[in-house]
């Protein structure tokens, strides 16, 4: 195997490895990366799991923080995501709540309506479900 192969498939192995410990598995979406742009899938990996992780911030702020970037962009299924990471973490629904207003003066109420109350709706779920003791 040639240094870039091996590269590569190091890379891979550490954004699989990432993936699955943050989210349990790796999503669809990247699955579809990984199997048709192998080294740009490898790049993200590289990047997703230098950042994910506890540092000079927290991965409970950090999933917040992509939480609420999301919210900007719109991305709700991202922000549901990152939104259920954050709780599963120990971020409270009230702190969520707090940042998605905050969405709201940067963004616009369309923010809260497309996304932000969609992403506050599965946060309250996946806390009740903790709460039950659902995993």
């Amino acid at each position: 195997m040639t240094d870039e192969k091996k590269l590569l498939a190091d890379a891979i192995k550490l954004g699989v490895a990432n993936f699955e410990t943050t989210r349990g598995s790796v999503p669809d979406n990247f699955k579809l990366l990984l199997e048709h742009s192998p080294a740009a899938f490898a790049g993200y990996g590289m990047i997703r799991s230098d950042l994910m992780k506890d540092g000079a911030l927290d991965l409970k702020t950090k999933e917040l923080i992509f939480a609420l970037l999301d919210t900007v962009i719109g991305a709700t299924e991202g922000a549901k995501v990152h939104a259920a990471n954050a709780i599963r973490l120990g971020l409270t629904v009230e702190q969520l709540s707090e940042g998605l207003v905050q969405c709201i003066l940067a963004a616009g109420i369309t923010t809260w309506n497309m996304t932000g109350r969609p992403a506050l709706e599965h946060a309250i779920i996946v806390r009740n479900d903790i709460a039950a003791g659902k995993p």
